[in-house]
């Protein structure tokens, strides 16, 4: 069973899935190496002279981990998505050129400084690895294509290693002069920026984009491809940095969904408290997305709780020694930079408390509109919800179990029921990231199946690109059906809008069961 594919998307929604993918890729570079980023943290929190426990000998990995270690991390891992192993070698190859090259030139530019100048410090190349890895892992696959199939049996070792070994070199030059130029004057220019906001006060501003950007699905090319960046660069400098809650802060958030519990109408209003709970400790701002979509002139609240937020950091000095990921109360104190407690607190409250009195306002003055246009349908919510994953280009279990009664079908109806005469052994729930939402729809098709008796199933969750022919029966969110079908030809294709409760999971189960019994 397949679902059509959605219709070619065109215009302004072309450009804004564009940016999407753009920051999806650079958040899949990023977030599998925010383990690397905490404990990095934890090092800096312990052992550096403005520490919790100073310790010399310890501090001494502060500066090489985050010099050297997290900037080839993210290069292997955006070259191992693109090409796997081979990408992600090549990928370190090239930016490790970029972090001599950078060394070289603040070596330079240091030495030709007079006497009480103050010299630059170094740059770390986390936008040096984020440019070169997709170059260099894109080139040798395309490398590889040229020679594939011609060379000789027996030599197929030989040139493969030499090939990589050989094209790293070039884009390790690549790196050292082109790049490390580029991404120096890039983050000087970005540092320059940041600075000059915040010495005017103007850096509440940068809200009126992170805010409507985050409701969109635009928030990661902000976020992973500038913020995080330059908040590293800032916290090695200094040991912290406010940048890290520019998006990470909940507080507007949880402000927004206690408005709805206590103001909202159906079904946003029952499923608000629940939701603010997951967005607040849990740290899945998504959830409250849909809420602000239903109403867009609601972002206007979400601005004015962030602009506060930020303001109250800049006052009082609220910084986080690392990025706050994901972005739940826990994660944020973790992280909250020594003698910042109090600012950081204070700025989430605060933030949250201007979103719910704007939020407020917003709602009382629409709730007789609102009444009308709920008698006429229940649905504006479910319909916000569909926007929201549609915003988003994949599904989630978290917005998805908020749905209660609003509709769960964007179009309307089920297919008829899965119809093929392979044999289904191995079930897959495949996504972008491999993790999240297809772990949960896994999980909630793996309950059907035991509570139906059947046995010598698997049901397993992968990244769509990691998908092969072991798959006999593949399920993913309607508009990502065309990538795994390309993945897996071979396979059953299987269609739904969200991986928390479609019906369409009752049809798999039963095609499942009369395979079994037919076999029996």
């Amino acid at each position: 069973m397949t679902t059509a594919s959605a219709p070619a998307t065109r215009g302004g929604s072309r450009a804004r899935v564009g940016v999407q993918r753009f920051g999806t890729f650079l958040s899949g570079m990023i977030m599998p190496n925010i383990p690397a980023l905490i404990a990095w943290g934890i090092f800096t929190a312990f052992f550096i002279d403005v520490g919790w426990t100073p310790n010399a000998d310890l501090a001494t990995i502060v500066g090489p981990f985050i010099h050297y270690a997290l900037p080839l991390l993210i290069a292997y891992t955006g070259g191992s998505i693109v090409y796997n192993v081979r990408g992600g070698v090549v990928a370190v190859i090239a930016t490790m050129g970029a972090i001599a090259g950078s060394d070289l030139l603040v070596a330079n530019f240091n030495a030709a400084l007079a006497e009480g100048e103050r010299p630059l410090n170094e740059v770390h190349m986390f936008i040096g690895a984020m440019i070169l890895a997709p170059i260099a892992a894109y080139t040798m696959k395309w490398l590889d294509s040229l020679w594939d199939g011609r060379i000789k049996a027996g030599f197929e070792m030989l040139v493969n290693m030499f090939s990589a070994g050989i094209w790293g070199f070039v884009l390790a030059i690549l790196g050292f002069y082109p790049i490390a130029w580029l991404v120096n004057g890039l983050m000087q220019a970005l540092g320059n920026a940041v600075n000059w906001l915040v010495e005017v006060n103007l850096l509440p501003l940068t809200s009126i984009l992170i805010e409507p950007a985050k409701v969109f699905f635009l928030n990661n090319a902000i976020n992973h491809g500038v913020l995080t960046p330059l908040g590293i660069q800032q916290s090695a400098e200094d040991g912290s940095s406010i940048l890290f809650l520019l998006e990470a802060n909940p507080g507007p958030g949880v402000g927004l969904l206690l408005a709805f519990t206590f103001f909202g109408l159906g079904a946003a209003r029952a499923s608000a408290p629940g939701a603010a709970v997951i967005q607040f400790f849990g740290g899945i701002h998504e959830v409250y997305f849909p809420y602000a979509l239903m109403k867009p002139i609601l972002i206007l609240a979400l601005i004015a709780g962030g602009m506060t937020g930020v303001t109250t950091n800049m006052l009082l000095g609220g910084a986080l020694r690392a990025p706050a990921a994901p972005g739940s109360i826990i994660a944020v104190l973790a992280q909250t930079a020594t003698g910042a407690y109090v600012a950081v607190i204070l700025s989430v409250i605060l933030s949250a408390t201007v979103t719910f009195l704007v939020s407020w306002v917003i709602l009382r003055a629409s709730r007789k509109r609102d009444l009308e246009a709920m008698a006429a349908t229940d649905d504006a919510f479910g319909a916000a919800i569909t926007q929201t994953e549609a915003a988003k280009g994949k599904s989630s279990e978290h917005l998805s179990g908020m749905r209660g009664g609003a509709a769960t079908q964007a179009d309307g109806g089920v297919e008829p029921a899965v119809m093929t005469e392979r044999e289904i052994r191995n079930i897959v729930f495949a996504c972008d990231a491999g993790m999240g939402s297809s772990a949960m729809g896994a999980s909630v098709l793996r309950n059907k199946i035991k509570k139906a008796g059947i046995e010598d199933v698997t049901v397993v969750n992968k990244a769509i690109a990691n998908l092969d022919a072991s798959a006999d029966l593949v399920i993913t969110q309607n508009q990502l059906t065309d990538r795994a079908r390309q993945q897996t030809p071979g396979a059953v294709h299987v269609s739904v809008d969200n991986f928390m409760n479609s019906p369409k999971y009752d049809e798999v189960v039963d095609l499942v069961r009369a395979q079994h019994q037919d076999g029996a």
